[in-house]
């Protein structure tokens, strides 16, 4: 049986297409509605509220199963927000939603693609610059903040385009940016309203490639690094957890894996088994936006500012693991299903990697007298990848026995590049090749928190350290205190980190008692948080409030799911947090969200380039008070035998 949490199947998708054509003639061909045709810019899941899903768990009353699809009409260029039954086979809504653009798909991504390579303007941009063979030209489009779009189409759906170079078929195709030329495009009728060319500069030559057959042949003779032995990960016996549908066990841990094209993969009813009861640590976990703004005011990257999960979707991006070495061990996977622009599924086969990682001592003890306790920690690693253009962003969530969760992020793949003109200044980049500068940029991340520990009423915490003052009572200015200070309204629910005083936020049930007399509590404990570094009046920062604070804490609320508004796309104004938390509504003993902010500030380097090794940020959320004493003291020690295999030199 479907579970109410699990993600639209492909047959689902297909219903939803075929109701939208059927009642509100949604066509990707021409209808009467529209002589250019619609897109099918997203579909979800409607999820099931926490009361639903309960009835659903204590009494087996099955929800509605409902999808939500955004809906774009090419002729008018008008958006539209429809909820579609699939049980009772109709659809509920069919909404227009005024002033605002759809996300993009990745259909109009590839026509303006082959739009702008056949047309003659470009082509004869290209060639005014020596650049004749077009196969190996890429139009990389991107999208519009409205405080840079051109006034005088503001009213049309726009993209705007980087134009590459690659050396060869299957060469790196981020390698040699044609500087200053840039095309704006009406992504409705694929029109080229405007080819920008400043002529650019004199292309430097540049090693920019990363795939061996592309690598030349000096560069590789020059390597000196032995290869390494194989290196392999078995389990005889099968991985410790089970996996039934997208429901997941392992460790006392239980969690059900959903996965929508906006957030990529999502984790729901996050619960830990104490005894004999399961106990609730979280409804929802996942990522609500990512905001990549480029810190350079120069021709070709003004406008470079990328809401990449609200533009375009990490569902819609994610990459197959089947493509290569991307988890090590005994695996298992979880297909995915997004759609395309008519509404079609697509599957993405082996898009979730589960697997169990050991992650050296979990805790230890040498006595005197009784000798060494050891044990060893197995972590259980959930993950997805997602390939952003130039970009990839591995995302982690990591479970561990002592009922820690660690979420983490790494990013890798291309840097964007700029050719300079001999002598030419580039104050907001570093050089990483000749004449090339790669600009600095920020990635700022959202996870949004749904949490209920021990239940839904929670209030979130602010807890810091501080030195107390020497004095008669403190003679050598020993004394650590902490200060605790709960947050009662969303106004004191905008918070900053501040590492000074190892600032992090409890999520505390207080109607709830340990059996040492004091609440239950996980504490988000910060990492990677970067600031934002703007102007007030910056339109980045008007269009994504949220990366003014490392933490919003607001009431829960169905309808609140989107950090910097549902509709980011030439957005000019926030329509998320920014505007919601304006109420200044009570965050105390209820339902919370907390939606934390971090990321990387990337101050490029020589070494990020041709192909970037993976920078790394996380955080963590740690049991305070949860358990009364360390909850892995029941995990077995390791079999010695399994520990190591001894070699000696021959």
């Amino acid at each position: 049986m479907t579970h109410p949490l699990d993600p639209l199947s492909a047959d689902e998708f297909r219903a939803v297409a075929a109701l939208l054509r059927r009642e509100r003639q949604v066509s990707a061909t021409p209808t009467a509605t529209s002589e250019l045709g619609w897109r099918i810019a997203s579909v979800e899941l409607v999820e099931p509220s926490k009361d639903e899903l309960a009835a659903f768990e204590a009494e087996g009353t099955v929800p509605e199963r409902r999808a939500k699809a955004i809906c774009l009409n090419r002729s008018a260029n008008a958006t539209y927000r429809s909820v579609v039954a699939l049980g009772a086979d109709r659809v509920e809504t069919f909404e227009h939603v005024p002033g605002v653009q759809a996300n993009f798909t990745v259909d109009e991504f590839t026509e303006c693609d082959e739009m702008l390579r056949a047309h003659p303007d470009v082509i004869a941009a290209l060639a005014r610059r020596g650049i004749t063979d077009l196969a190996n030209v890429f139009m990389d489009t991107w999208t519009f903040g409205a405080a840079v779009a051109p006034p005088e189409y503001r009213d049309r759906r726009l993209g705007w385009s980087d134009t590459w170079r690659k050396e060869a078929p299957g060469a790196n195709p981020y390698a040699h940016l044609i500087s200053g030329l840039h095309c704006i495009v009406d992504l409705n009728t694929m029109e080229l309203l405007r080819v920008e060319d400043d002529g650019g500069v004199e292309t430097p030559i540049v090693m920019g490639e990363y795939v061996p057959s592309h690598v030349p042949e000096r560069i590789r003779a020059a390597s000196t690094r032995e290869p390494l032995t194989p290196l392999f990960v078995t389990q005889p016996d099968g991985p410790s957890f089970t996996l039934d549908g997208n429901l997941l066990q392992w460790q006392n841990w239980s969690l059900r894996i959903g996965f929508n094209y906006r957030e990529g993969m999502t984790l729901h009813t996050v619960g830990y088994r104490d005894g004999g009861r399961v106990r609730s640590v979280a409804h929802r976990m996942s990522f609500a936006e990512m905001i990549v703004p480029y810190r350079d005011s120069s021709v070709d990257h003004y406008r470079r500012t990328a809401f990449d999960i609200g533009e375009w979707g990490l569902g819609f991006m994610t990459t197959s693991l089947e493509l290569g070495c991307d988890c090590l061990g005994e695996i298992r996977y979880l297909d995915a299903v997004i759609h395309d622009s008519a509404g079609e599924p697509i599957t993405i086969v082996n898009a979730i990697c589960i697997h169990e990682e050991d992650g050296a001592v979990l805790w230890k003890h040498v006595d005197h007298d009784a000798g060494a306790e050891v044990r060893r920690m197995r972590r259980l690693t959930i993950s997805f990848h997602v390939t952003v253009a130039n970009y990839e962003y591995l995302v982690y969530w990591r479970l561990y026995q002592d009922g820690n969760i660690e979420c983490e992020v790494r990013a890798t793949g291309i840097m964007v590049t700029t050719p300079l003109a001999p002598g030419a200044p580039h104050p907001n980049g570093t050089l990483v090749d000749e004449r090339t500068y790669a600009p600095f940029h920020q990635h700022f991340l959202v996870a949004r928190l749904d949490m209920d520990v021990d239940g839904r009423d929670n209030t979130v915490v602010m807890s810091e350290s501080y030195a107390e003052p020497m004095g008669p009572q403190n003679p050598y200015g020993l004394s650590v205190v902490t200060r605790n200070v709960p947050l009662r309204t969303e106004s004191e629910g905008k918070q900053d980190v501040d590492f000074s005083t190892q600032r992090g936020w409890k999520v505390v049930n207080t109607n709830v008692v340990n059996g040492l007399g004091t609440h239950p509590a996980y504490k988000l404990v910060p990492g990677g948080a970067i600031p934002p570094m703007f102007d007030p009046e910056s339109p980045v920062l008007k269009r994504a409030n949220v990366i003014g604070h490392t933490l919003w804490v607001t009431p829960n609320s169905a309808a609140e799911r989107w950090p910097a508004g549902e509709f980011v796309n030439q957005s000019e104004s926030d329509t998320g947090l920014g505007q919601w938390t304006t109420a200044n509504r009570s965050i105390d003993d209820t339902d919370v969200v907390l939606w934390y902010v971090f990321g990387l500030h990337h101050i490029t380097r020589p070494e990020d380039w041709p192909v970037m090794p993976v920078d790394v940020v996380s955080f963590w959320l740690k049991p305070f008070g949860f358990f009364d004493r360390n909850p892995a003291l029941d995990v077995p020690p390791t079999v010695s035998d399994v520990c190591h295999a001894e070699s000696r030199p021959s």
